[in-house]
C-alpha cells in the first residue's frame, strides 16, 4: 500500500477492487449500490462526532469516489 492509499483510503486499491468491487454484493446488485452502502457507513460514521469517525468517514467517502470513478473508467472502454 502506498502512502498515498493508505492516507486516502486506508486501504490499497486492490483491496478496495477486493473487498468491494469483487464482492458478492457487487455482483448481485452493482457497484451503485456498493457505492452507496460505502456513503451510507460514512454517514453512520460522522454520527459518532468524534475525530477517529470523522477521518474514517473521509476515507470512506473516498473509496466511494474511487469505485465511481473505476465504473466511469470501464464504461468509456466500452464506447
Amino acid at each position: 500500500m502506498t502512502e498515498f492509499e493508505s492516507k486516502c483510503y486506508g486501504m490499497s486499491e486492490a483491496n478496495i477492487r477486493d473487498q468491494y468491487m469483487d464482492s458478492l454484493t457487487a455482483k448481485f446488485v452493482g457497484l451503485e449500490m456498493v457505492a452507496m452502502g460505502v456513503l451510507s457507513d460514512a454517514q453512520e460514521l460522522i454520527s459518532f462526532g468524534h475525530d477517529q469517525a470523522y477521518d474514517q468517514a473521509r476515507k470512506n467517502i473516498n473509496i466511494a469516489k474511487f469505485i465511481l470513478a473505476e465504473m466511469m473508467d470501464a464504461r468509456r472502454e466500452k464506447a
